[in-house]
């Protein structure tokens, strides 16, 4: 896998509302992107950390695994995403090491980028998240 850089650190939050403010008042970064991914369930809040963005995943109803996610584990780290050249290529090379996959197939996430999900049962128990913003997987 060609990995450039960490893309960002999903963070599942009650509410974006009650934890924006964290992130800007304490911390001082600013949210420059909100946006609802209606077919993920979830509502989402970006910060940048230099190349690196915080991402902060609301649920928008109880069927969300975000929502499952907080149910279970609570509010915190849900996955790390890693910046990739072709999502596609690093799914068919992850499954040839006899990865688990969340997905088969790249899609459409947050900021339009192309994404796939690794499983934390087959990446030492982290959500792996592999993403590229307009990379070769949409030419497919």
């Amino acid at each position: 896998m060609k990995i450039s850089h960490i893309e960002h650190l999903g963070i599942a939050v009650k509410s974006l509302e009650e934890a924006i403010p964290y992130y800007e008042e304490i911390l001082g970064l600013k949210c420059y992107n909100v946006e609802e991914i209606a077919d993920q369930k979830v509502k989402t809040a970006f910060f940048k950390v230099g190349q690196t963005k915080i991402e902060l995943l609301e649920p928008t109803c109880p069927e969300s695994t975000i929502a499952g996610f907080i149910e279970k584990r609570g509010e915190g780290i849900h996955h790390i995403a890693y910046a990739v050249e072709d999502v596609a290529e690093c799914l068919a090379e992850a499954e040839a090491k006899e990865v688990r996959l969340i997905d088969k197939a790249p899609r459409k996430g947050a900021e339009g980028l192309n994404i796939a999900f690794l499983h934390p049962k087959s990446t030492k128990g982290v959500l792996t998240e592999l993403c590229c913003p307009g990379c070769k997987c949409e030419e497919e």
